[in-house]
């Protein structure tokens, strides 16, 4: 049995401690918040509560492995139902498609009907292209800890292609309705286009096949049951408290210096940003954070359109409006997100493209990238893509530091609630049973 830290106490960090507690080593996880979930939680401020991070999540079949491997099934702890449809776009040409999950028919249909006949087979083109990928990259990324010199010649090509997301779209569709349906996911996550891997572009195939989720109420509730878990597993959990850094000889992690003392350990799982910790900055300094868009809670009371969960309006600022919160009776808690050139308030913004709610606010929570950093010690975002080699200088799920794991957004695969818990699941499977 191993006498593991965890440091951090977001997703990344309490699945990474739920699975190895399982595993039967002695864990302790500290996290400087005075909770646990990092950005996944809730928000609430006069009757009002919102998601503070996503509000979906695609590959539903990782949260259901992590309780399973960790103890009671999901069901037995959380519902979690498809979202339909998974998201609507609205375009400056007045045009909209609201886009289903799970089906490639239904996204034909939908497509054809809102944007032009013909464009969904085009759609259609594009997302089957990712098949391949997607169980290639299953097999030798996502689902084992990834390391160049030990996967195939067409893995590694897939993942270091000099193709860019951008490139590809453009030479996919001629449609420009088409193309910001493919890249707007990737531009609200603070990405460039031009300097992100085509191969990235799979997402849209994960949630055609496999749907988009989520847990009615908001997936806030994924916080409280991980922490309920982490209860069961016995994990030592330490709130309120700040790692300062690693302890380190002779290369290999003996543990913690935190702002209450030391904490000895065999091994050490990083669910931070690396770079707050000294001993793990240098090994990223050619990377940079991904920074998150500006947030604006709205709590609204009156007559409020009637949204689906999640509504996309595509131009320059991109606008994101999530309808999944929780309001007083004849309310809506709406979540508003901002990328681009935001050059006027957020709610004039949105009722400049359609979307008029400044009569009805209430309550109104706004937050700037700056503020959501410091929040959580880091950005939720994971690591910026600055071109393929970026996965070069990104920490996988081992690191050159003897006993020291990595998990969380800024760890390989990346950013997400699939690809965080998927690292998690990594770092078990790289330490082992006890």
């Amino acid at each position: 049995m191993a006498r593991v830290v965890v440091v951090g106490g977001g997703l990344g960090g309490t699945a990474s401690a739920a699975r190895l507690a399982k595993l039967g080593h002695e864990v302790t996880l500290v996290e400087r918040a005075d909770r646990l979930g990092g950005a996944v939680g809730f928000l609430e401020r006069d009757g009002y509560r919102w998601d503070t991070g996503p509000t979906a999540t695609a590959l539903p079949a990782v949260l259901r492995d992590l309780f399973r491997k960790s103890g009671r099934p999901l069901e037995r702890e959380l519902d979690l139902v498809p979202v339909e449809p998974m998201r609507e776009h609205r375009f400056e040409d007045g045009s909209a498609v609201a886009l289903p999950s799970g089906s490639r028919a239904a996204q034909q249909q939908a497509i054809d009907a809102g944007l032009g006949p013909g464009l969904g087979d085009r759609w259609l083109d594009w997302t089957h292209g990712f098949a391949d990928t997607w169980n290639l990259l299953r097999r030798d990324y996502l689902e084992r800890p990834y390391s160049p010199d030990h996967v195939g010649k067409e893995t590694r090509a897939t993942l270091t292609t000099r193709t860019t997301l951008h490139r590809a779209v453009t030479r996919a569709f001629k449609d420009e309705r088409l193309r910001a349906l493919a890249l707007a996911g990737t531009v609200l996550d603070g990405h460039d286009p031009r300097n992100v891997p085509a191969w990235v572009g799979m997402t849209a195939y994960v949630e055609q096949n496999f749907g988009v989720w989520t847990v009615p109420g908001g997936m806030g509730a994924l916080a409280g049951a991980m922490t309920k878990r982490l209860g069961e597993r016995r994990v030592d959990v330490r709130l309120g408290t700040t790692v300062e850094d690693l302890v380190v000889r002779d290369g290999r992690a003996t543990g913690v210096v935190t702002d209450g003392g030391l904490v000895e350990a065999d091994l050490v799982v990083c669910a931070v940003d690396p770079r707050r910790l000294p001993a793990l900055a240098s090994l990223v300094r050619r990377t940079m954070p991904a920074l998150p868009p500006v947030v604006c809670h709205l709590g609204l009371q009156g007559d409020v359109p009637a949204l689906p969960h999640e509504v996309v309006l595509h131009g320059d600022p991109l606008l994101v409006v999530r309808t999944g919160g929780s309001a007083p009776d004849g309310g809506a808690a709406w979540t508003v997100l901002g990328r681009g050139r935001l050059a006027e308030d957020i709610v004039t913004a949105l009722a400049r493209r359609g979307v008029d709610v400044r009569e009805q606010v209430r309550v109104r929570v706004d937050l700037s990238p700056r503020d959501l950093v410091e929040t959580y010690g880091g950005s939720p975002y994971g690591v910026l893509w600055q071109g393929r080699t970026t996965l070069r200088h990104r920490l996988g799920t081992t690191t050159p530091v003897t006993n020291v794991f990595c998990a969380g957004a800024h760890a390989a695969p990346g950013a997400g609630v699939p690809f965080v818990g998927l690292s998690a699941a990594l770092v078990a499977q790289a330490v082992g049973k006890a």
